[in-house]
C-alpha cells in the first residue's frame, strides 16, 4: 500500500440520501486503511457506512435540493471543525458539480484538483456531453434534443423504436415525482409524454438512438488524471452483471484489460484537459466493433475498488497522494480481480473467496457496515415488493398513467425499461440462501423487529408475476439448490444489530476520538 500523509484528511460529501450507496464505504475504508482521518459529510439516519470503524466523525449534509452557497456553507461548517487543510472528494453527481463550481471559494480548508473552467459540469450534463463527443470525435449514440412534443414524437419516429430518453441533468429530477434519469421508449407517443414533463423535471429531454445490450457490450473505466494529465488507479472494466437486469448499476464487474478502450479514453481525458477522478460508462456497437460513451460521472464510480492493483492504490488514495505532493507508486495492474455487490447478487457472493475478489459490503477488517446492510435490506426489500404489488393491483393506469414512475431508484444505465424494476422478484430478502424460494409476502424479522407492509394477496402475487415475464428465470437456467458454502454467508445476517439504526447524536462527537 503506498504511504499517504496521514496529517492531511479527507472529507467525503455526498448529498443523496441512498443507505445502499456503497461507493461511500469503499472511499471510507480506501482512505482509512491506509491511516487518513475520514469525515463524512452524508445523511447517517440508518446509513451502515457510518457503522464503520474507519469513519473519525459524521457531519449533516446539506439537504437535497440545496443551492451552492448553501452546501458551501456546510463545507465552511466542516472545515472549521477539521482545522486544518483536507482533500475533498465528491461522491455523486450533485455535489461534484458543487464542489467544480466552489473551487476557489474552497481553497483555503480543502486541496482539490485544478479543473479547467466549467468542465465537469460540461460533461456531466448529457446534453453537452453529446456536443463534448462530436468536437473531440469519440463515438456516441445518435441524439436529438426535441423543442416541443411535438418535435419528441418526429423524434421518435426519426431515430426508430425502441429509444432512449434521458434528463440532460439527472441530479436535478425532483424525488417523488415518477421520473427516472434514463427509460427505454417504446412510442411516440411515449415520447410526447415525456416532453411534456421537462419543467417537472427540471432539465432538457434527450432522445437517443439505442444501442442494445448483450455479453460484452457494457463496459466502464475508472480513474485518477494528476497535475501532469497521466491517468492512474483505474481501467477498464466489464459490466458482467446489473441491477436492473441489462442496465444499472453494476453488481458483479471485473478488470479486463481492453487497450482500445484505454486509448480512447486517455485520449479523451487528454483533449479536454480534465483533471482529478472520473467514471465513464460505455457500450460496444456490436455491428461496427466501436465502443459509444454513455455516461462521463467527474466522481468515483460505486465500484471503484474493483481497480486498487497490486501496489495498492485506487481513485481516491492516488488522489489523497497527488494533492498532497507524495509520489504516485508504478501501477502494478490485476486483471482478472473481480467486485461483487452482495445484497444485489448475493450467489457471486457465495462463490470461494480469493484475493482477486472483493465485496461491497463485507469485509473482515470492518463488519459492522455489512451486518448493518443486511438488517436495513430486510426491511427494504418486503416494502418494495409490496409497494409493486399494489401499483399492479390498482393498474397501470392508475398507477403510472404515463408509464415513467421512478420504480427502482437506481436505474441510471442506458437501457432501463419503462415499468417495474425487472429483478425486484429475485431479490434476496434475508440470507443469500433464501434466494432461490423468496416470494412476495409478509416482511421477516430483522435483529428481533417486525417490519409491517401493505397487506398483499395471493391474487395480487400471482397478477406480478403474470405482468412482468423477468420474475421467471431465464430459459434454460437451473433453479438453484441450496448450496452447502450458504451457511458461510448468514453470519452476516445472524450477528444483527439489536436496536435501531436511526441517526444518534452520538455521531456528531465522534470526531472527539480522532
Amino acid at each position: 500500500m503506498p504511504i499517504l500523509d496521514t496529517r492531511v484528511p479527507a472529507v467525503l460529501l455526498r448529498i443523496d440520501r441512498n443507505p445502499f450507496h456503497h461507493g461511500t464505504l469503499g472511499a471510507v475504508r480506501s482512505l482509512g486503511r491506509a491511516g487518513v482521518e475520514v469525515h463524512l459529510v452524508a445523511d447517517s439516519e440508518g446509513s451502515p457506512v457510518r457503522r464503520s470503524r474507519f469513519v473519525c466523525a459524521m457531519h449533516p449534509p446539506p439537504p437535497p435540493g440545496s443551492s451552492t452557497a448553501e452546501i458551501a456553507a456546510v463545507l465552511r461548517r466542516v472545515a472549521a471543525r477539521v482545522s486544518r487543510p483536507a482533500v475533498l472528494v465528491p461522491m455523486d453527481d450533485a455535489s461534484a458539480l458543487a464542489v467544480s463550481r466552489l473551487g476557489e471559494e474552497l481553497a483555503a480548508g480543502y486541496l482539490l484538483p485544478k479543473q479547467p473552467g466549467a468542465l465537469a459540469e460540461r460533461v456531466a450534463d448529457k446534453a453537452e456531453l453529446a456536443a463534448v463527443c462530436k468536437s473531440v470525435g469519440v463515438p456516441h449514440p445518435v441524439t436529438l434534443i426535441p423543442d416541443s412534443p411535438a418535435q419528441a414524437a418526429a423524434a421518435a419516429r426519426r431515430l426508430g423504436l425502441p429509444l432512449v430518453a434521458k434528463w440532460s441533468r439527472p441530479w436535478l429530477v425532483p424525488a417523488g415525482t415518477g421520473l427516472r434519469s434514463t427509460v427505454v421508449v417504446r412510442s411516440a407517443q411515449e415520447a410526447r409524454a415525456l416532453y411534456s414533463r421537462t419543467e417537472e423535471a427540471g432539465s432538457r429531454l434527450l432522445l437517443q438512438a439505442f444501442l442494445p445490450p448483450g455479453p460484452d457490450r457494457d463496459w466502464f473505466f475508472h480513474g485518477y488524471v494528476d497535475r501532469c494529465g497521466v491517468t492512474h488507479g483505474g481501467g477498464p472494466g466489464r459490466k458482467h452483471r446489473a441491477w436492473p437486469r441489462g442496465a444499472g448499476l453494476t453488481v458483479v464487474g471485473r478488470w479486463t484489460p481492453n487497450p482500445q478502450l484505454q486509448d480512447l479514453v486517455e485520449r479523451l481525458t487528454e483533449i479536454l484537459g480534465y483533471r482529478g477522478i472520473f467514471d465513464l460508462d460505455f457500450r460496444r456497437d456490436a455491428a461496427a466493433g466501436r465502443y459509444h460513451l454513455l455516461d462521463f460521472n467527474p466522481r468515483p464510480g460505486a465500484q471503484f475498488r474493483l481497480f486498487e492493483d497490486g501496489a495498492g492504490l485506487d481513485v481516491v488514495r492516488a488522489q489523497h497522494l497527488d494533492l498532497t505532493h507524495r509520489p504516485l507508486p508504478t501501477p502494478v495492474p490485476l486483471p482478472g480481480r473481480a467486485f461483487v455487490v452482495e445484497n444485489y447478487a448475493p450467489f457471486g457472493a457465495l462463490r470461494p473467496r480469493s484475493a482477486g475478489r472483493e465485496l461491497a459490503w463485507h469485509a473482515v477488517d470492518d463488519r459492522a457496515p455489512g451486518r448493518a446492510m443486511w438488517g436495513l435490506w430486510a426491511r427494504h426489500v418486503p416494502l418494495r415488493l409490496a409497494q409493486r404489488a399494489g401499483r399492479l393491483v390498482r393498474g397501470p393506469a392508475a398507477a403510472d398513467p404515463d408509464g415513467t414512475a421512478d420504480t427502482d431508484g437506481a436505474a441510471k444505465a442506458y437501457g432501463t425499461v419503462v415499468g417495474p424494476p425487472r429483478e425486484a422478484s429475485r431479490t434476496v430478502v434475508g440470507p443469500p440462501r433464501e434466494a432461490a424460494r423468496t416470494v412476495v409476502g409478509p416482511p421477516r424479522k430483522a435483529a428481533g423487529t417486525v417490519v409491517r407492509a401493505p397487506r398483499v394477496t395471493a391474487a395480487a402475487v400471482e397478477r406480478a408475476i403474470r405482468a412482468d415475464p423477468t420474475v421467471v428465470r431465464p430459459r434454460g437456467e437451473p433453479v438453484p439448490r441450496k448450496d452447502p458454502r450458504s451457511a458461510q454467508v448468514p453470519t452476516a445476517l445472524a450477528a444483527l444489530p439489536s436496536g435501531s439504526l436511526a441517526h444518534s447524536p452520538a455521531d456528531e462527537e465522534k470526531a472527539s476520538s480522532c
